[in-house]
């Protein structure tokens, strides 16, 4: 270790600091106490400042024909409070003369000044006030009006606007010339509704008004409760003694804090949100982009990120990085089987869905005064996309943000190390283990519990350890909307109707994708079955066929699929946690078996409560390239491995009588050896680009992936780091690291 021979004198200094949040440091101000208190801070300070007792205006927001002031009307007298329309009550008693003739005599440029003039002029207080739909389009009369207020958007189908604007014979509205429809005009008005709104309320086709008013009052009420939706530990157990709250955790903290201090993970105190079937219906012939940012404002309260914010870093994430438009396809396989193609992300794997967006999430979160630093553990696939995502930060956050994954130094494909080396960055650092993925997971958890080496980190330098790993639940709950995403587009394209079941197949290791689509179930998406598809490190097969963990006299097998070689299974306790009605006591309990004795069992009880929901089953070496090649013979598609391996378990245990939806995690192009064995091709021994090169040649589906054909081209080899199975050596890594570069350049 460098300087970690200091702990016990750090660790006096730390209790003394965490005694009082006054002590401070020009490194890290304040100190460990800092997230809680800060935040704490700025929720008093959001419920001061947005709170709608007294005052505040209730505003609201959408396109001509939404029924702004027909649920206005409804809302005031609800609430008792005066109504507003912008229209009737400003707008024509400043021009004396109605909206339409002042159209037709200033045309649509000084329409919009005209109008933003007379809301400028305008204030009111404690009222309900209903926008025009040109509104938006100004932004200093946005701004006058939010200074006092909470914006409501109600999100009507365009096709129910439209159909509303011919039954009241509105033919034009601001802002059309001729030639442009009225369809291109109202989408065209999107993009300015999404700058301001604070909260938005889903109107189902044919609701009433009442029902939407009774929407609004739920979506002011949520914004209002800022300590609404917090979150616990899965191994959490209150005191009868002490207050419940002491003990939680808001979205925030969550997400920056990664791993709970008594070595749990955080899932939400309270269920997951539910979309009706008619919220859901309205997401049908919505993009990826649209789904991602309905769902998850559902599951982040705004005090911690606003709307606005967050559709900003959806946009970034889901833009220009993947290749394909719409993020995560589904295509047709064969008979009732679909491939949900996770692959299209820039390290073509499905990783890549949350860890375009995660990065963005943890940066805004974080605490403005620390640097962090983030520690993953990579099976293959979560190593290169963690790096890839996190470099992509903007200089600023880059200078408070750094990575490291220490990944199996021979326990992933050569390409996938490849892949993970040349991803490095100058925030973004690899560093091989000589031992498998379990020890690395299993060491970061136990870094993370050990305060002495936090708060040494702390204290010498300004620098907070959290995760990026799908034990961290802002990489976890992205995962959540392709699930729903797939399912919307098997209605969307015909093949069923909203409210058919299908069953989901998913090779997985670590339990966290498939709990995903778990949670997509609890948001009111129809599945049936959970599969989980496993290779010959099937401890996860086995346990859901016995409900005994048992990892005695078990050794990791390296694969084909590489990506789920894991026997200790983290995201399984949040699903153990959820089956076992949130019993934070028996959660630690198991857990602490599994660490000391290495195999628990779960009661029966909670055995067929888990096999009501899953089937499981696993697929050896040969029956995977095997999969490979006859699903290549019989449709021209090649299977990554992690994906064949689900092929031929959904085989296996799928019924036939509903659609199944087999998550393909990985392109094919990764593991272009394997895949060339599978296919009985002779010239294995080239590089990898001449490989890649090969298989596109057999003008397969799906196409090969470009960016990771320019991986291959990169003759460059980048140096890493390489350390041995050490516990101690990996904190060595990390000090040095965060010394060297992170608190080096920080302070240049």
């Amino acid at each position: 270790m460098l300087r970690f021979n200091r702990y016990q004198h750090l660790k006096q200094i730390t209790q003394k600091c965490v005694s009082s949040i006054h002590v401070k440091t020009d490194k890290c101000t304040p100190l460990f106490l800092s997230r809680t208190f800060a935040l704490t801070e700025l929720r008093k300070s959001w419920c001061s400042t947005h709170s709608l007792l007294g005052d505040k205006n209730i505003i609201l927001m959408g396109l001509p024909g939404a029924g702004k002031t027909t649920v206005g009307k409804i809302v005031g007298q609800k609430l008792g409070r005066c109504f507003i329309d912008v229209d009737d009550d400003i707008l024509e008693k400043t021009w004396n003369m109605s909206v339409s003739e002042k159209l037709q005599d200033v045309g649509n440029e000084q329409f919009l000044e005209e109008e933003g003039k007379a809301v400028l002029n305008f204030s009111a207080s404690g009222s309900v006030i209903s926008l025009t739909g040109s509104n938006p389009m100004h932004d200093a009369s946005m701004w006058h009006l939010k200074k006092n207020g909470i914006i409501v958007y109600l999100d009507v189908p365009l096709m129910d606007v439209i159909s509303r604007l011919k039954l009241m014979k509105i033919n034009r509205i601001v802002g059309q010339n001729s030639g442009t429809s009225m369809k291109e005009l109202l989408k065209f008005r999107k993009q300015y509704y999404k700058k301001w709104y604070d909260a938005r309320v889903l109107c189902e086709s044919g609701a009433s008004p009442e029902v939407i008013a009774d929407k609004v009052l739920n979506e002011v009420k949520r914004y209002q409760d800022v300590d609404s939706e917090t979150f616990i530990s899965t191994r959490h157990v209150c005191p009868k003694d002490c207050e419940q709250k002491l003990s939680t955790k808001f979205f925030s903290e969550a997400v920056t804090e990664g791993l709970a201090s008594d070595g749990g993970l955080f899932v939400p105190e309270k269920e997951f949100p539910k979309l009706s079937c008619g919220e859901w219906k309205n997401l049908v012939g919505a993009t990826y982009v649209e789904r991602a940012q309905i769902l998850l404002e559902r599951c982040i309260h705004p005090a911690d990120i606003p709307a606005a914010r967050l559709g900003e870093m959806i946009e970034t994430a889901y833009g220009e990085n993947f290749a394909c438009s719409k993020i995560a396809p589904v295509r047709h396989l064969s008979g009732n089987q679909f491939i949900l193609e996770l692959f299209h992300g820039p390290t073509g794997s499905f990783k890549d869905l949350s860890l375009q967006l995660m990065p963005h999430i943890f940066a805004h979160c974080i605490p403005p005064s620390c640097n962090y630093m983030i520690l993953v553990a990579t099976s293959g696939d979560t190593g290169s996309a963690v790096l890839n995502g996190f470099s992509r930060l903007s200089k600023y956050e880059k200078q408070r943000i750094a990575v490291i994954t220490f990944f199996p130094e021979n326990g992933v494909s050569d390409f996938q190390k490849a892949q993970i080396v040349g991803s490095q960055r100058e925030n973004a650092w690899a560093v091989g283990v000589k031992s498998d993925f379990d020890f690395c997971q299993t060491a970061i958890k136990r870094i993370f519990k050990d305060s002495d080496f936090t708060g040494f980190l702390t204290v010498e330098y300004g620098t907070i350890l959290s995760s990026a790993n799908s034990i961290n639940w802002g990489r976890l709950l992205p995962q959540v909307v392709y699930h729903a995403s797939a399912y919307l587009d098997l209605v969307s394209q015909g093949f069923i109707s909203f409210g058919s079941p299908v069953d989901v197949c998913i090779p997985t290791g670590n339990f966290g994708n498939i709990l995903a689509a778990v949670y997509a179930k609890m948001m009111g998406i129809p599945i049936r079955k959970f599969i989980c598809a496993s290779n010959q490190n099937h401890v996860l097969t086995d346990f859901i066929k016995t409900g005994h963990y048992d990892l005695r006299e078990r050794k990791l097998a390296q694969t084909f699929s590489p990506s789920i070689d894991i026997l200790k299974s983290s995201n399984l306790e949040r699903h153990l946690h959820l089956m076992a009605n949130k019993d934070g006591q028996l959660m630690t309990k198991l857990f602490n078996q599994l660490e000391n004795h290495h195999h628990f069992q779960i009661e029966k009880i909670l055995v067929e409560k888990l096999q009501q929901d899953f089937l499981a089953d696993w697929c050896s070496e040969g029956e995977c390239l095997a999969a490979i090649n006859s699903t290549y013979n019989a449709s021209g598609y090649i299977l990554d491995p992690h994906t064949a391996v689900a092929k031929v378990v959904a085989d296996r245990m799928q019924d036939k009588t509903c659609p199944v939806i087999v998550s393909s995690t990985a392109h094919y192009s990764k593991f272009a050896p394997a895949i060339m064995q599978a296919l009985k091709i002779k010239e294995i021994n080239q590089t990898s680009s001449s490989q890649l090169y090969l298989l596109g040649s057999y003008n397969a589906l799906p196409p090969l992936h470009e960016a990771l054909l320019e991986r291959t081209k990169q003759q460059e080899k980048m140096e890493y780091q390489v350390c041995s199975a050490d516990i101690n050596a990996l904190k060595s890594h990390v000090e040095k690291l965060i010394q060297n570069q992170l608190i080096g350049r920080f302070s240049e």
